[in-house]
C-alpha cells in the first residue's frame, strides 16, 4: 500500500471505502472507492503533490466548484471535492467503460461513423460547458470516456471560468495545463484568456487521430510537437485514410487552423459542418445532405437590425423592419433569401460576416439598425460582400414615421439595384406589399409577431392582444388575422390549450384572412395546419398547403409543416425530399432541423434520428423539447437509461412538461421502475383535473406499464379531443405493440388513416 493511499483511507475512511488505484496520469491518481452513504461505486482523484501544492487548496476548490455546476449527459458529473492532510482531491462517478486513449491503443482507426459519433457527443458537451462560461482546456482521448456506446467528457476541474476583462480571476502560472499534441497554438504560447475555439483545435486533433491513427503532429518532446504546429501546414488526412471525403477533410482543417479566427466559432458549428461532411463520407447513407457550394450571387441574409432608440422596448419595430425586407426581397423571384429563422439565430451575437456567409450559403449581408424617437425614425443600412468585407452599398434615411413602407421599399430596390450585375436582366425590383395604410395598426402587427416568437404561454396570449388590437385599428388588415391564427394553433402545438378551444379560433382568423386578401401564403399555411391537425381533412390540408407553396415557393413553415402532413400519412421519402428543402431555406430552425429527425424516427431509423436530434441540440441546447425528442428515439432503441436520463432533463429544463412526464413514465416502467411509473401516472392525472393533459399521454404511462385495455381508452379519448399526435398513429412506432389490435385500426379509421 502507498503512503498516498493509507493517507487518503485513513481521512476518508467514514465517506469512501477505497480499495484500490484505478490509473494515474500526468496530474492526478485515480482510485476505485465506495462511496458508503449512497451505496454507489465511485473514482476518487487526488492530484499530484507537487501540482496540489503550486495550486494551493483555496485555488483548487474555487475552480472545482465551476465543473460542479455542469449537468450534461456527455460530461461526467463531480460528487464531491475537498482537501485532507494536503492532498486535493475529487470524486466522480465510476465508469465501467474504458478511455477513448485505451481504445485508440487496442484498435488506434476507429470506424467512420464511430469517430463522428464520439466527435458530435463532446461538440455537445463542450458547447454546453462554453455556454456556462467554461474552456476545458485539456481535451485529449484520455479525458473521453467511452460507456454504452457514448462518450463522456471528464476532468473539468482545473477548467477556469472565462470572465470579462478585469474581473478578479484565478490564474494558473507554473502549472501545465494541457497536452502538447492536442493544444491549441495559442493556449501553448502561454495565452490565458482561451475561449472556445481552443478546445475546439483540440477536439479537431481526436478527431483527426481517431481516423488517422495518430495525431496530426508529432514529435520527440513538447516542444518539438509546438515547433511543428506553429511551422508546419496539417498533414493530409486522405492520404494515410483515403475513404474520409475531401469535404469532410476541409471540416477537421478548419477545426486546425493555426489561427483562432479561423477556426469555427462554436462547436455547434463545428458540429453542422461534421454532419454534411459524414453524409458525404457515407453516400449509401440514408440522410440525402448536399455538399456545401458556393452560394449564388443573387443570395442574401437580412440579419435583425440593431435597436438604437431610447427606449429598448422598441426592439420589436427594428426586428419587424428587417423581416419585412426579407419579406419584400422574397418576392424577387430570383432571389435566394436566408429565411427570417436562421437570419434570427445570429440576433445579440457577434459573429463575422463569413460566418453568417458560410453558415447561412449566402454571398451578401444586409446590416442595419433602428432610432425611433416619437414620430422621428433613423434608419441606417449596409450591405456587405461576404468574400471581401466591402460594403456594396449604405444609406441612411431620416423620415417620419408615417415613411415607414417608403423607407422599407425603397431598400429593397436599393438593394436589387447594388446587385443588378449579379442579378442580370432588368427584372423590375420588389415592391413592399402593404397590407395596410395604417400605421398605428403596423406597429401593434409587429408587436404581436416579436411576442409570438417569445413561444412562451404568456408571448402567445399577448400576440393574441396586439393582433386584435390591429384587427380594431384596421378591419381589413389580413396579416393580422393570419398572425392571430398562428398564435392560436401554436397555443394548441404547446399543449397550453386543448385544441377544441384554439383550432375553431385559428380556423375562424385564417378564413378572414382568406377572405380579405386569398393570395396570402401565410393563411393558407395556417388553414392547412388546422384541417390537418385538427379538422383531419387530408385532402383539403394538402390542397390548401399546395397552394401555399405555389404562392410562396421557399416558405419555411409551409414547407415543414407540409413534410410533417406528408410523414404522417406514410409518405416518409416525400416527407424527407420535402423537409429538407424547408432546412435550404432556413438552415438554423430548430423545429425543421428537429422535423428531419422525426423523419427518420416515423421510419424506424432511429441511429439517424439521433443523429438528427442531437445536431439540433447543438444548435441550441436550450431548446428543451430536444430532450423529449431524444428520449422518444432511445426508447425505440430500448437505451432505457439514456432515455430516462435525458427525460429526466427535459422535466426539469422544461418545468415539468406532462409530455416529458409522459415519456419518462413510460421508459421508467418499461425499465422495471413500476413504482416511478405510477407516480408519474398519477402526478398527470392529478394536472388534468387543473389543466390541460393531452389523453394520449395517460395512454403512452399505460402502455409502458403493460395496462393495454386503459391505453386503448385513454386513445379514444385522445381521438374525441382531437389530440394533436393522434394525426402520427400510423406511422409512430412507440405503437408497433399494438398495431396489430383490432382497436387499433379501428382508431386509425376514425381518423382517416387506413392503410397507413
Amino acid at each position: 500500500m502507498t503512503e498516498q493511499l493509507h493517507r487518503l483511507r485513513t481521512a476518508l475512511g467514514d465517506r469512501y471505502s477505497i480499495s484500490g488505484e484505478l490509473g494515474r496520469g500526468g496530474t492526478a491518481t485515480v482510485y476505485r472507492a465506495q462511496d458508503l452513504k449512497h451505496q454507489r461505486r465511485v473514482a476518487v482523484k487526488v492530484m499530484r503533490p507537487e501540482l496540489a501544492a503550486s495550486l494551493g487548496a483555496e485555488r483548487f476548490l474555487r475552480e472545482i466548484q465551476i465543473a460542479a455546476r455542469l449537468s450534461h449527459p456527455h460530461i461526467l458529473p463531480l460528487y464531491d471535492s475537498g482537501e485532507v492532510h494536503g492532498l486535493l482531491y475529487y470524486v466522480m462517478p465510476y465508469v465501467g467503460g474504458e478511455s477513448l486513449r485505451n481504445r485508440l491503443i487496442r484498435e488506434k482507426q476507429l470506424p467512420l461513423e464511430e469517430a463522428l459519433h464520439i466527435t458530435l457527443e463532446v461538440a455537445d458537451a463542450l458547447g454546453y460547458a462554453h455556454g456556462c462560461g467554461v474552456v476545458h482546456r485539456d481535451i485529449k482521448p484520455g479525458n473521453i470516456m467511452l460507456e454504452s456506446g457514448h462518450a463522456l467528457v471528464t476532468d473539468f476541474g482545473i477548467a477556469r471560468a472565462i470572465t470579462a476583462a478585469g474581473d478578479d480571476q484565478v490564474t494558473t502560472e507554473g502549472i501545465a495545463v494541457g497536452t502538447p499534441a492536442y493544444m491549441s497554438p495559442e493556449q501553448a504560447g502561454g495565452e490565458q484568456q482561451l475561449d472556445a475555439r481552443s478546445d475546439i483545435y483540440a477536439l479537431g486533433c481526436v478527431l483527426y487521430e481517431m481516423l488517422a491513427g495518430e495525431p496530426p503532429y508529432k514529435g520527440l518532446n513538447p516542444q518539438a510537437i509546438l515547433a511543428r504546429k506553429l511551422a508546419e501546414p496539417v498533414p493530409s488526412l486522405r492520404a494515410v485514410r483515403d475513404t474520409v471525403s475531401t469535404t469532410l477533410e476541409r471540416v477537421i482543417f478548419r477545426a486546425l487552423a493555426r489561427a483562432p479566427t479561423d477556426r469555427f466559432a462554436t462547436t455547434a458549428e463545428f458540429a453542422q459542418a461534421l454532419g454534411s461532411g459524414r453524409a458525404l463520407s457515407t453516400p449509401s447513407g440514408p440522410i440525402p445532405v448536399t455538399a456545401p457550394t458556393a452560394p449564388p450571387a443573387q443570395s442574401i441574409a437580412v440579419l435583425p437590425f440593431v435597436n438604437m432608440s431610447p427606449d429598448p422596448e422598441n426592439e420589436y419595430f427594428s426586428d419587424g423592419v428587417a423581416e419585412e425586407i426579407i419579406n419584400a426581397l422574397n418576392q424577387h423571384g430570383e432571389f435566394h433569401v436566408a429565411a427570417r429563422t436562421s437570419c434570427f439565430a445570429f440576433k445579440g451575437k457577434s459573429a463575422s460576416i463569413a460566418e453568417v456567409g458560410t453558415r447561412l450559403n449566402v454571398a451578401t449581408v444586409l446590416e442595419g439598425s433602428v432610432r425611433k424617437a416619437g414620430t422621428r425614425l433613423r434608419i441606417t443600412t449596409q450591405l456587405i460582400n461576404v468574400a471581401d468585407g466591402y460594403h456594396l452599398w449604405s444609406e441612411r434615411y431620416d423620415r417620419e414615421m408615417k415613411d415607414v413602407f417608403a423607407i422599407q421599399d425603397e431598400i429593397a430596390r436599393a438593394i436589387v439595384e447594388a446587385l443588378r450585375g449579379r442579378l442580370g436582366g432588368e427584372k423590375r425590383p420588389p415592391r413592399v406589399k402593404r397590407y395596410t395604410e395604417n400605421v398605428a395598426a403596423y406597429e401593434l402587427y409587429l408587436k404581436g409577431r416579436y411576442v409570438e416568437n417569445t413561444r412562451t404561454r404568456v408571448g402567445f396570449s399577448k400576440g393574441i392582444e396586439y393582433f386584435e388590437q390591429a384587427i380594431a385599428e384596421d378591419p381589413g388588415y389580413a396579416l393580422a388575422y393570419a398572425g392571430l391564427a398562428d398564435t392560436y394553433s401554436l397555443l394548441a402545438w404547446y399543449r397550453h390549450l386543448p385544441p377544441a378551444e384554439a383550432f375553431p379560433r385559428a380556423h375562424s382568423a385564417a378564413s378572414k384572412a382568406l377572405e380579405i386578401d386569398e393570395a396570402l401564403a401565410e393563411a393558407h399555411t395556417s388553414e392547412a395546419v388546422v384541417r390537418f391537425y385538427y379538422d383531419w381533412d387530408w385532402h383539403g390540408a394538402e390542397l390548401c398547403f399546395t397552394r401555399a407553396l405555389e404562392l410562396s415557393p421557399n416558405h419555411p413553415t409551409a414547407l415543414h409543416s407540409y413534410a410533417e402532413y406528408l410523414a404522417a400519412r406514410g409518405r416518409l421519402d416525400d416527407a424527407l425530399e420535402m423537409v429538407s428543402q424547408a432546412r435550404e431555406v432556413d438552415p438554423l430552425s430548430l423545429t425543421i432541423n428537429a422535423g428531419l429527425g422525426w423523419v427518420h424516427y416515423f421510419g424506424r431509423r432511429y441511429d439517424e434520428a439521433l443523429q438528427r436530434f442531437e445536431q439540433t441540440l447543438a444548435l441550441d441546447p436550450d431548446y428543451v423539447f430536444l430532450h423529449w425528442f431524444l428520449g422518444q428515439a432511445y426508447m425505440m432503441k430500448e437505451m432505457w437509461e439514456d432515455a430516462i436520463s435525458v427525460l429526466r432533463r427535459g422535466m426539469v429544463s422544461s418545468g415539468g412538461h406532462p409530455g416529458m412526464a409522459a415519456y419518462l413514465g413510460h421508459a421508467c416502467a418499461r425499465s422495471g421502475n413500476r413504482d416511478e411509473a405510477l407516480r408519474l401516472r398519477g402526478e398527470l392525472e392529478e394536472r388534468a383535473v387543473h389543466g390541460y393533459v393531452p389523453a394520449d399521454y395517460m395512454g403512452v404511462v399505460c402502455m409502458g406499464l403493460g395496462q393495454v385495455d386503459e391505453a386503448f381508452e385513454w386513445l379514444e379519448k385522445a381521438c374525441d379531443e382531437r389530440a394533436l399526435h393522434m394525426v402520427f398513429l400510423g406511422v409512430d412506432p412507440l405503437y408497433d405493440c399494438v398495431r396489430s389490435d383490432s382497436r387499433f385500426a379501428a382508431l386509425l379509421g376514425k381518423i382517416g388513416l387506413e392503410g397507413v
